[in-house]
């Protein structure tokens, strides 16, 4: 097992990026809901105690058993995780006169391992409507703020440190440094997770695990199918047989394109064009849930019958990524499950195919990482994520191959004009919407009535929240000139300047 620190999630909006910090110090972490911890191994070395949305004043508010933790492993307590371990250990936590939310400006009144080096005063984000008014006896202050006392104590018989603020965030200016104080130097993490470590790791795990057993895996053209497919080949060659199917919802000449990179890379492919399949399934289908199953179904069909040509295949691989676990775990208490993901679970039993996920430790930046370190080619992974129903949940409206092929070429000017003025690196995801809606226009000296076009461009770091990029207006004007002269039927064009939340990236 690796060396690791257990972060324990009671609700927080920020769970998962204090795992990205973490991480980011090359450090392997994991997130456990507070009711579902288990036996804590030898190979964790620190517990985290996220923030929560609760109070820890409400009856019915998350609780654990400290015991298991302080004085035993070092511990830190974050916003909710600090307030708790206060109020169990005889301090007192009331509510505030005011929500202390946003930045404050961080005193550090007393030398500790934890805030070592930082700069006195330091900027730190707070997020809470209770606070710490009396410490335990066996605590000392560390840390102020203007209007918090306590914003920061240790316990003096532990290795178990607490604040009022969040590190994770980039708004605590010094927050990484706070975090390496205390996976370095608190739980002496010896801070070897990197791509490198991981590959040769999983490469020998894949070996073992696999033997000489033939693996399938369905190809996305995105990164994260793509990386897994990058490891079990490094592990087990041309026992990899990898099928990549053309549901005719992807983009402009993406099947070719793609299949030709993956065959580049001497991946043992088979490239299947099931169009005529997915589209018949998807006659009348408006409502998107009923365009997932529909097209989930299909694959599942289709993924099946190609599997059978593959004789002795016994594994079957998935591109599944940690947030997906993450997300897919419903507790009461913690975040609420937003979507099931399509990976989690697997195709049906009846493949009678074991799973194997070489991904599902790693967030969505360590997987790039990764297939940098593998030499996957640039052009898949520096993709943009591309969902999994394709251009189906961004034809707001029934499927036709005329309203497809519109919204390809609509969405390959956007993605190539991107890429020419050097905006598409810069963008988290992006790409064209067919909407339900006509309007009119006047092209030439005739009367037009025909339909829009959305443009929607992100920034995000794993698409759990994103704010809409702000492309030069120089350019937007470009795309919607080409879009409506070269795409017949599109005679207005629309940009999306909403961040999620409230809304989402995609419209469906």
């Amino acid at each position: 097992m690796h060396e690791q620190i257990l972060i324990l999630d009671f609700g927080s909006q920020y769970t998962q990026l204090i795992a990205r910090r973490v991480r980011e110090l090359n450090v392997y972490c994991e997130i456990h809901p507070y009711n579902h911890i288990g036996e804590i191994s030898d190979d964790v070395k620190g517990v985290i105690l996220s923030g929560s949305p609760a109070s820890v004043r409400d009856p019915e508010a998350p609780q654990i058993d400290l015991s298991r933790f302080i004085g035993k492993i070092p511990v830190l307590g974050v916003c909710y995780g600090a307030q708790y371990i206060a109020q169990k250990l005889g301090g007192n936590v009331n509510a505030s006169d005011h929500r202390e939310y946003g930045r404050a400006m961080l005193d550090i009144t007393r030398e500790s391992k934890l805030l070592h080096g930082l700069k006195t005063p330091t900027q730190v984000w707070m997020s809470h409507a209770d606070t710490i008014t009396a410490l335990p006896p066996n605590a000392e202050l560390i840390a102020g703020t203007g209007s918090i006392a306590n914003a920061a104590f240790r316990l003096t018989d532990s290795e178990t440190y607490c604040i009022q603020f969040h590190p994770e965030v980039t708004h605590t200016t010094e927050g990484s440094n706070l975090l390496r104080n205390f996976v370095a130097d608190i739980c002496h993490c010896s801070q070897d997770w990197n791509p490198d470590n991981f590959i040769h790791e999983t490469v020998d795990n894949l070996k073992k695990q696999i033997g000489d057993d033939k693996v399938i895996l369905g190809l996305s053209g995105g990164v994260d199918s793509s990386v897994a497919a990058g490891l079990l080949h490094k592990a087990i060659g041309k026992n990899l047989h990898c099928i990549f199917i053309d549901n005719g919802l992807l983009r402009l000449n993406e099947f070719d394109q793609v299949l030709e990179t993956y065959k580049q890379m001497d991946l043992n492919v088979l490239g299947v064009d099931a169009t005529s399949q997915f589209y018949a399934a998807l006659k009348d289908q408006v409502d998107p849930e009923d365009k997932r199953k529909a097209i989930g179904r299909v694959f599942v069909e289709v993924f099946e019958q190609e599997s059978h040509k593959i004789e002795g295949a016994k594994w079957l691989a998935q591109g599944t990524i940690y947030p997906d676990v993450i997300e897919s775990v419903s507790v009461k208490g913690p975040s609420a499950t937003i979507k099931s993901h399509h990976n989690v679970g697997g195709l049906p039993e009846k493949m009678k195919l074991k799973i194997v996920e070489p991904l599902r430790s790693l967030f969505k930046d360590e997987v790039r990482k990764v297939g940098a370190a593998l030499q996957i080619p640039a052009n898949i992974l520096g993709r943009h994520p591309f969902p999994g129903p394709g251009l189906a949940i961004r034809i707001i409206d029934d499927i036709t191959p005329q309203k497809v092929h519109i919204l390809q070429q609509a969405d390959d000017i956007f993605i190539t004009t991107l890429r020419e003025h050097g905006w598409y690196d810069k963008i988290w995801q992006a790409g064209a919407i067919f909407l339900p809606v006509r309007s009119v226009g006047v092209m030439g000296d005739e009367r037009t009535y025909e339909h829009v076009i959305c443009l929607r461009a992100v920034t995000s770091l794993d698409g759990m929240t994103a704010d809409w990029v702000h492309i030069p207006y120089e350019i937007l004007a470009e795309i919607s000139s080409k879009i409506i002269n070269r795409v017949k039927g599109i005679n207005r064009v629309v940009y999306d300047i909403s961040s999620k939340p409230p809304a989402t990236i995609e419209w469906e």
